[in-house]
């Protein structure tokens, strides 16, 4: 109501561009010169526009007639109170609307920061696990190897040794007898009862005990399931022994878990090779101590 009333008392020059056109023609035909084909569509496009108007204007002055008659029983007074009443209205309608903005802003602002403190964390994050983690000096390993809580005896060569000692002990290359052929005869089955002998005698075996890391990729994984899977590499000569967890750093922690490897069958290359196909669980594999058996 307070708009369109605004509107109908505005007086606004509605025919300046019909004045603006005249003059301009007039000064044309002084100058002899005719309008062009442009012009004569702009003036036709300004003519219409001052049509739009004068048509508004009219518009406004019915409606202000209308409201003026349906308002004529009542006070003027009242009429400027209601229309007072309806302005304010409309600004605590604004004043209420713009509060509301601030306050969604200010909660957007504060998700926002949420967001950007989380982003940092987790960047913290991400740069600590994709650092390597501290070393951790390992435990000494007993002389004597442990497999899945018994003992592995260690071969000791001296038996072996005092063995040989005693055969070569036995044979007697040079006979005591004069005949020489004789000597010769019991010399040559020596030397072949000796032959046999030790072709008989199983060769050691070389052994190895092998103390490895196994990192995981972050504090949650399952290590009881990477345990598993380490254990699940079966190989000819590999035989696994006890484990444990060890703290790393930031809640990680790593398997520590010993086995026993034949030489000539299974090497460090073989079981890391192996023990990293698990991917979804295994960062790293590291020899943390070699011992031979």
């Amino acid at each position: 109501m307070a708009s369109v009333d605004f509107l109908a008392q505005e007086k606004i020059w509605f025919d300046k561009p019909r004045y603006d056109e005249a003059e301009r023609r007039f000064y044309e035909r002084m100058n002899g010169s005719s309008p062009p084909a442009q012009d004569v569509g702009a003036n036709s496009i300004l003519q219409d526009i001052a049509r739009a108007r004068e048509n508004i204007q009219k518009s406004l002055a019915g409606l202000k007639t209308t409201l003026c008659s349906r308002g004529s029983g009542q006070p003027s007074l009242t009429q400027q109170s209601q229309l007072s009443s309806s302005s304010a209205a409309d600004q605590g309608e604004i004043v209420c609307r713009i509060k509301s903005l601030e306050l969604e802003n200010q909660s957007l602002h504060k998700v926002v920061e949420d967001l950007r403190a989380a982003l940092s964390k987790l960047e913290c994050r991400v740069s600590v696990l994709e650092k390597s983690p501290a070393v951790v000096t390992p435990a000494p390993t007993p002389t004597v190897p442990y497999t899945n809580g018994t003992t592995i005896q260690q071969k000791s060569s001296a038996p072996v040794k005092d063995e040989e000692e005693d055969d070569d002990d036995d044979l007697d290359l040079f006979g005591s007898d004069d005949d020489d052929e004789e000597a010769d005869k019991l010399k040559e089955e020596r030397l072949k009862a000796y032959a046999e002998k030790k072709a008989k005698k199983p060769g050691l075996i070389a052994k190895s005990s092998i103390l490895l890391d196994v990192k995981p990729w972050d504090d949650e994984t399952d290590m009881a399931k990477l345990e598993e899977c380490v254990r699940s590499v079966q190989a000819d000569g590999l035989l696994w022994g006890t484990s444990k967890l060890v703290p790393v750093g930031y809640g990680i922690k790593k398997l520590q878990i010993a086995c026993v490897v034949e030489d000539d069958k299974v090497g460090t290359d073989l079981l890391e090779e192996e023990i990293t196909k698990f991917e979804d669980f295994v960062q790293s594999v590291d020899v943390a101590a070699f011992n031979k058996i």
